[in-house]
């Protein structure tokens, strides 16, 4: 048995929403990573190691968002592969 892809009425709709919730989360990290990165200069900058320290800690969090998002297809298309050799 396989995923019914035309089975669901207004699956394109949700498609589309999925994708868009997709786009807004890399903007999003995009602009989690300017604001860290500016932060983390302005604060080494005037010498302030705990604010430098959370602005690195926003570079990892964004890069690490963009990567899950930008992954999402594979990560969940190997899982349902696991799940399908159950």
């Amino acid at each position: 048995m396989t995923p019914n892809t035309d089975g669901l009425p207004g699956l394109e709709v949700v498609r589309s929403i999925v994708g868009a919730l997709l786009t807004w989360g890399l903007v999003a990290c995009v602009a989690g990573l300017v604001i860290s990165v500016i932060v983390w200069a302005v604060a080494h900058q005037q010498g302030n190691y705990s604010h430098a320290s959370s602005g690195k800690t926003g570079v990892l969090v964004a890069a690490g968002g963009a990567i899950l998002i930008g992954g999402a297809n594979a990560i969940i298309g190997f899982f349902s592969g696991l799940g399908a050799g159950i």
